[in-house]
């Protein structure tokens, strides 16, 4: 078995506000192995890009890391300095943001920024690097590259800018990409491109990629293995056809049966009932259990994850579902 490049355990990360603590993260084990694509999925407000920022170092207060290990080719992420952090940062461990223009400055050229990237972990003269950023331009479809390196990111598609963030994200070679539902702005044709062109870069130079959706579809044709989250938890893991065509968690299960694809035309959409519960007064036990059809009084203990059918699952009726 291939070894892991990214290894997560028990990451807790919480949030100290004036109404009381947030438990944003709450016990996250996850782990991804190079030129593996691993998605983490869960509605608004699950924890997802809470868990990606974790990874990245970039939680400030009041939020706080409070439990857990996050390790990247096998170093230790959680307690490094903030200098440390930085050189890591771009070169180990990149992220692309939902938004590119929280990656790209409107006032500078899109050669002048993707150039930056490089210089803050090696020294080139202007025309290698002015190469290099042309080649990472070119691998991910950008036409022109060459004429392009002038431009300014108003004068870029949102698609266009959004293949520079990617670029930008790839330009050191990073063992490991957090990607937080970059595509989700786009069009489908455009999203369609950069998925595949995120593959192929994955494959080739062996980088591991986590990417951050509420689309199940997108999982489906992208990822290898799948993380569930709901209320800072993961609640199933594993390959991902395995968990989209037999979910075992019930909340994976009302996820799965609320895409319009999975209903008979003419029938009502079906929903997982009520809303997702305040990270501040998170119900004892199993925090789906306000909204799960099958909650007894059982479930009001907590419960480790239980390995079933080869993947990890968080539900104390988990045994009586994979059995029927």
């Amino acid at each position: 078995m291939t070894q892991p490049v990214l290894e997560v355990a028990g990451l807790a990360t919480h949030f100290f506000t004036r109404e009381g603590v947030v438990k944003a993260v709450d016990g996250v084990d996850l782990s991804v192995a190079r030129g593996k694509v691993l998605g983490l999925v869960g509605e608004s407000g699950s924890g997802k890009t809470v868990t990606g920022f974790s990874l990245m170092g970039l939680i400030d207060p009041p939020g706080k890391i409070v439990a857990g290990s996050v390790k990247l080719a096998g170093r230790e992420l959680v307690g490094l300095s903030p200098d440390a952090m930085r050189q890591v940062r771009g070169r180990q461990i990149a992220m692309i943001f939902q938004d590119p223009m929280m990656t790209l400055n409107p006032v500078l050229r899109i050669g002048t920024q993707i150039a930056m990237a490089l210089r803050a972990h090696e020294t080139l003269s202007n025309a290698e690097a002015r190469r290099r950023v042309a080649a990472a331009l070119g691998r991910v479809g950008i036409p022109s590259p060459e004429e392009r390196l002038d431009a300014y990111p108003h004068q870029f598609s949102g698609g266009m800018r959004q293949r520079v963030a990617i670029a930008i994200a790839l330009i050191n070679r990073p063992d490991l990409i957090i990607a937080d539902e970059p595509t989700t702005a786009l069009d489908v044709t455009i999203q369609g491109q950069i998925l595949s062109e995120m593959q192929k870069l994955c494959r080739e130079r062996e980088t591991a990629l986590i990417w951050i959706t509420h689309d199940l579809s997108v999982v489906a044709g992208l990822a290898d293995a799948v993380c569930v989250m709901y209320a800072g938890r993961i609640v199933e893991k594993g390959d991902v056809r395995a968990v989209l065509e037999r979910p075992l968690h019930p909340y994976t299960i009302g996820l799965i049966g609320s895409i319009p694809s999975h209903n008979r035309r003419g029938v009502p959409l079906r929903q997982i009932p009520g809303m997702t519960p305040s990270l501040l007064r998170l119900p004892a036990g199993c925090p789906f259990r306000t909204r799960c059809p099958r909650a007894d009084a059982a479930c009001v203990n907590d419960i480790p994850p239980q390995i079933i059918d080869g993947r990890e699952v968080r539900c104390v009726h988990v045994n009586a579902m994979s059995a029927a």
